[in-house]
């Protein structure tokens, strides 16, 4: 009896003692189940488990509060050189950082794991609208800016708000002139646009196209994306092409304490890019509404921090409190 508890105990310890970064592993969503986090959170649930990278279920934890910000503490304070849990995040969260709603900690506090995929601002307005691209919206809000209300589901120094201000600023207008209802959701805000509560709906790319392919009365003026985006939104011209100088990329990725080690982190780097090259991962992407964006490694880390500084500058120069 003895000698079998003595195996059973060495047995127990030579599995732990072998036990990789990629076993029992977790992700963090910051919020509560149903939202973008918990979206991203279910695609390398799957992508990883469908591509034989990790054995046993990837766990999902819900953290919410702040948009992120209690999730990013936490692993930052408590869990700094957990090897197997990663943290999703999104273009919102660096947003966040940048406006210090994240508290004390930086952008440069958490190890940058990967981008999986990313969605686009979109200038949305009805389909019956006298705006019939981008370049007549502005020069309407240059015209008389209280005549044209712009609608979104989020408050002052949220995502969609900062599309607004950007569209208004590209029309010279300030976003103190710029009428702007926020609303609990995209999907309140389209209403008010089919309504002609608001004249335009500061939202997302996939919103718009799955908008649109359920019938609903809306036309996209604009992407801002780097380059047209494929599928249902093909023949939207990107803001860029209209001579606007605006991009707003919403992208959802991961991210490790900071603490964890060299090989645990590139062990995860290395499952991420496996995954991301293969066609069934692309279809896993699209089912959720995401474009084509992978990015790990250092130039991942180039990208945050370009983009968190970015995001600097903007909140200062509209002045949102707590910029830094």
């Amino acid at each position: 009896m003895k000698k079998t508890l003595c195996l059973m105990a060495l047995s127990a310890m030579t599995a732990s003692a072998f036990a990789g970064p990629l076993d029992k592993t977790e992700c963090i969503a910051g919020a509560k189940p149903g939202g973008g986090f918990d979206l991203t959170c279910k695609l390398a649930q799957t992508a990883l488990m469908d591509g034989h990278v990790i054995k046993d279920p990837m766990r999902v934890t819900y953290m919410p509060g702040g948009i992120g910000a209690v999730s990013y503490n936490a692993i930052v304070a408590q869990r700094p050189a957990d090897p197997s849990t990663i943290v999703a995040f999104s273009g919102g969260s660096l947003l966040n950082i940048a406006q210090g709603k994240f508290g004390k900690y930086t952008d440069s506090d958490v190890r940058w794991l990967s981008i999986v995929g990313a969605d686009y601002g979109a200038v949305i307005v009805r389909k019956d609208s006298p705006y019939k691209d981008l370049k007549e919206l502005l020069a309407a809000l240059k015209a008389d800016p209280s005549k044209v209300v712009f609608g979104a589901g989020g408050t002052v120094g949220s995502q969609d708000w900062m599309k607004a201000a950007l569209t208004a600023k590209a029309a010279g207008v300030s976003h103190k002139t710029m009428r702007f209802v926020a609303f609990e959701g995209g999907g309140e805000a389209i209403s008010a646009l089919q309504g002609g509560h608001v004249q335009v709906y500061s939202g997302d790319a996939s919103e718009a196209a799955s908008q649109i392919a359920a019938g609903a009365n809306i036309r996209v003026l604009a992407v801002f994306a780097d380059r047209r985006l494929p599928g249902a939104l093909a023949g939207v011209p990107t803001a860029k092409e209209q001579g606007i100088d605006v991009e707003w990329p919403i992208v959802r990725g991961f991210y490790m304490g900071p603490k964890v080690s060299d090989a645990d982190f590139n062990a995860w780097t290395e499952a991420f890019n496996k995954v991301m090259r293969t066609p069934e991962y692309a279809k896993l992407r699209d089912d959720r509404g995401l474009f084509p964006f992978s990015m790990t490694g250092t130039q991942l880390d180039i990208y945050i921090k370009r983009y968190t500084q970015q995001y600097r500058k903007l909140a200062s120069e509209f002045g949102l409190s707590g910029a830094k």
